[in-house]
């Protein structure tokens, strides 16, 4: 779907046909985060079964050139409510103690074991998380065998794992799809934001204001300030690939006085109606579910109502939700 942001008039198209729609020489900005195989599974001593969910490495110390032990937080389930720190075992060597439990199933955790790093050694003992939909979807075996969700659940474009979900609106990108911005005339920048379990997490308050974010981290270039910085005085449009890279670049806007800096740091920006936007111009974006974080950052983009009716006619013509859904345009000038 493509959506005029000013009028709210709707078009409907192939994402291989997003370029007849871009204003022209647009700057795309994209997340480039990996999904990393973050959940870990295994066996208490008594036999029953746990998992934890890491989501950031809080701090590394090498323990050699073989061993690793690094700090982490992260979700952890199945591991009772007793608050003694305990050691598990997750396959390969690895070990699990929990250092610090934070209530909601959060916890401080200690992971070592043996290789240079954790990131090492997680293709052979971790798993790729899916959304909760996915998951409930393969245990029915819906579409297992012809999806490899571990390729699948990531944008051609991910470099920097991190992301215990992937940024969807990029998943719909190819590499002959990007080439063919940049031979149009258009230019690709890259920022880095990893996606946490926050993402999947509904606005259960009443008053929206009151949902609290997870904070998440990110990293932009000293390239990627430098380029939307020369599309904003070229008066060239801005493209946010996703909700992920809006909530970056706003971030970071609003920390500096409009401008979008380099550097690193964390986000709990949540963006509800209302919200004057900075440096974003045009966004691509999935559609999303109601009462979520990111549905509330899709209508003070385009404005409540306009976003409103045009989920109205995504779901009477048969659009997907979710992850690997469709996706829709919101920009200027749909004639």
């Amino acid at each position: 779907m493509v959506m005029d942001r000013g009028t709210g008039v709707r078009k409907h198209a192939q994402f291989r046909d997003l370029l007849q729609y871009l204003p022209p020489r647009a700057l795309l900005v994209m997340n480039d985060t990996r999904v990393f195989p973050a959940r870990l599974r295994g066996r208490k001593p008594t036999g029953g079964a746990f998992e934890v969910l890491l989501t950031r490495r809080v701090s590394q110390a090498q323990g050699g050139a073989d061993a690793f032990s690094e700090t982490w937080e992260g979700l952890t389930r199945g591991l009772g409510s007793a608050s003694a720190p305990r050691a598990l075992e997750v396959g390969g060597g690895v070990r699990v103690e929990i250092l610090e439990r934070r209530g909601g199933g959060r916890a401080l955790l200690r992971v070592a074991g043996p290789g240079p790093s954790l990131l090492a050694v997680l293709d052979e003992i971790g798993e790729v998380p899916l959304p909760p939909y996915i998951e409930a979807a393969r245990k029915r075996g819906a579409g297992a065998a012809t999806v490899d969700d571990r390729a699948r659940y990531q944008t051609v474009y991910a470099d920097e794992p991190g992301a215990v979900a992937a940024p969807t609106a990029g998943l719909h990108f190819t590499p002959e799809l990007l080439a063919e911005a940049m031979a149009a005339g258009h230019e690709l920048a890259f920022v880095t934001l990893h996606v946490g379990p926050g993402t999947f997490r509904p606005v259960e308050a009443d008053d929206p204001s009151a949902h609290k974010m997870d904070a998440e981290h990110f990293r932009i270039s000293p390239q990627t300030a430098a380029a939307i910085a020369r599309a904003r005085e070229e008066a060239r449009a801005v493209v946010a690939v996703g909700t992920t890279v809006v909530r970056t670049l706003e971030a970071s806007a609003r920390a500096n006085a409009g401008a979008v800096v380099a550097g690193e740091g964390a986000t709990d920006l949540f963006i509800l109606p209302g919200a004057r936007f900075e440096v974003v111009s045009d966004l691509i974006t999935n559609f999303h579910l109601p009462r979520s974080t990111l549905l509330m950052l899709v209508a003070a983009f385009a404005g409540r109502e306009p976003v409103l009716a045009a989920y109205t006619e995504a779901v009477t013509l048969g659009y997907r939700f979710y992850s690997y859904g469709d996706a829709m345009l919101i920009t200027r000038g749909v004639a």
